[in-house]
Parts: structure tokens; sequence; C-alpha cells
């Protein structure tokens, strides 16, 4: 039965994740598998593999062929590069101990790459982080900026309102003081005309009590004069009897 290692789809849709299984090449992808290997993410940085490197090997000697995916994946972790070590113990080229000083070499350097690899990612992640903050910051400062140039003549508004507000107050007591001192002249204004009118009262008043007096000694006069004409006739009427 050809046999492949291949990867089978999981998990929800746009954030995808794979297992790596052994299966009967004819069976659809996301069908029935003959072992699991191990699980491949991509969705982190780095990629998450977790693969059962022994049985995956024993796979590989087996004649399971991977897809190029797969291949990729066990080129990464070694399993291809064990695979081939292996096949020269076999043929004589070397001892086993070698094959594996080789290998442990391979996997030193490999680690360190992907530490390596693993330090540079984390570094651009800090690096893009910080950027974001600032660009935040700078976008905050923009933005208290705008508000503090829209605020300033609103400002400049409320304090001119409250400096004519208090000024109304004062304008509003003098006021009525004003108005005490225009009201008390008018009070006293006729006060001071009575005051004026008395002595001309008084006057007109003597002057008419000066006048009555030689009103009456005219108005006496005649009847005097005619009380004299009467005498002189009654004389004249005995001197003729």
């Amino acid at each position: 039965m050809p046999t492949k290692i291949r990867l089978q789809r999981h998990g929800r849709k746009s954030y995808a994740f794979f297992h790596i299984v052994v299966a009967d090449s004819r069976a659809p992808r996301d069908g029935k598998n003959i072992e699991k290997l191990g699980v491949y993410n991509p969705n982190t940085n780095p990629a998450t593999i977790e693969l059962d490197f022994d049985n995956a090997l024993t796979w590989l000697e087996n004649g399971a062929q991977p897809t190029d995916t797969c291949r990729a994946i066990l080129s990464y972790k070694g399993v291809l590069y064990k695979k081939h070590l292996n096949g020269g113990v076999k043929k004589g080229a070397f001892t086993q101990e070698e094959a594996d000083a080789r290998f442990e070499k391979w996997m030193n350097e490999k680690s360190a790459k992907i530490q390596q690899g693993a330090n540079a990612a984390q570094k651009a992640q800090d690096e893009a982080k910080a950027a974001a903050l600032k660009a935040e910051e700078a976008k905050k400062e923009e933005i208290a900026k705008k508000v503090a140039a829209k605020t300033s003549p609103l400002a400049e508004e409320a304090e001119a309102a409250t400096a004519e507000g208090e000024e109304a107050p004062a304008e509003a007591e003098a006021a009525p003081a004003e108005e005490a001192a225009a009201e008390a002249p008018a009070e006293e204004a006729p006060a001071a005309e009575e005051a004026k009118e008395e002595p001309k009262a008084e006057a007109e008043e003597a002057k008419a009590e000066e006048a009555a007096p030689a009103e009456e000694a005219k108005a006496e006069e005649p009847a005097a004069e005619a009380e004299a004409p009467a005498e002189e006739a009654k004389e004249e009427e005995k001197k003729a009897e």
C-alpha cells in the first residue's frame, strides 16, 4: 500500500493548523489516517512544529513519501539528515558514532540559527510595537494640539463673558446710586422752590395788608363827601323855613 506523510487540516476559518499524519495516498485529505506524527501551526512566529522524530524516521525508511510541505518540515527538524547519515552507516562510509557526532553538531548549529531567528523576530516585533506606540503618542499629541487650538478661543470668550458679567453687577450697583443721587436733588428742588415761594407769599400778603387800609380810606372819603352835601342841604332847608 503506497503511503504518504502529509498534512491534515484542522482549525477554524482564517486560523488553520495541521496534523502531520501518515495516510493512504488514495484517501481524501481530511479522511482516515494511519498514524499521527505531529502538529504544524503556521499562525505563530516562528511556526510551531511538534514532531515524533523516531516514528517519522521509521516511516521514511520504510518508504513513505512526504509531500512538499512535509518534506520541508522533516528537513527543518533534521529527520531527512538523520536518514541520510543512517544510509551512510549502512553502506560503511562511516561509523555510527561518527554519524551521531555529525548529527549532534548539525542540531546544535540548527538550534543556534533557530534561536537567532526567534530573537530577530522578537526584536522586530518589539520595534514594531515601539513604533506603533510612538505613532500613537504623536497622534495623541496632535489631537491634543488641535483640541487646545479649538478650546483656546472658547476659553477667551468664556473669560470675556465672565469679565463682562462681573462688570455688569458693578454697573447695576452704580446705577441705583446714581438714580438715588438724581432723585435726591429732584426731591430737594421742590423744597427749595417752596422755600423761595414762602418769602414771595409773605411779601404779597404784606402788600395786600398795606393796600387794604388805603382802599378803605379811599372808600370812606366819598362817603364823607356824600355826607357833607347832605348836611348842607339840611341846613339850607332850615333857613328857608
